[in-house]
């Protein structure tokens, strides 16, 4: 199992368009035995101490194996769709994980 968390950065005022790729790529996930656990869009209060930039969106998906990431990745209607992410996201940080 994988298990991958993203910090997501997004350009000021793309919010909108940001949330088009969205509503095209989570649903894509479970094809590739994936499973979207959260989505977070934490406040100002929601940090007790933070040393880096704060995210818009925070994510936490699973995915069987790396095979099926990298198919998701490959997925020909997610990518029809990879110019509203680039308009939208200015930087994501992907940490890669196992469950102990």
């Amino acid at each position: 199992m994988l298990y991958l968390t993203q910090l997501i950065y997004i350009k000021e005022g793309k919010e909108d368009i940001f949330n088009q790729f969205e509503a095209i790529a989570i649903p894509r996930i479970p094809i590739y035995n994936g499973k979207l656990h959260f989505r977070l869009r934490p406040s100002k209060e929601s940090y007790i101490d933070i040393a880096i930039e704060e995210p818009y969106e925070i994510h936490y998906v699973s995915f069987e194996s790396q095979t099926d990431f990298e198919a998701y990745m490959k997925d020909e209607e997610r990518k029809k769709f990879l110019h509203l992410k680039e308009e939208s996201i200015k930087s994501v940080t992907l940490i890669k994980g196992e469950k102990l």
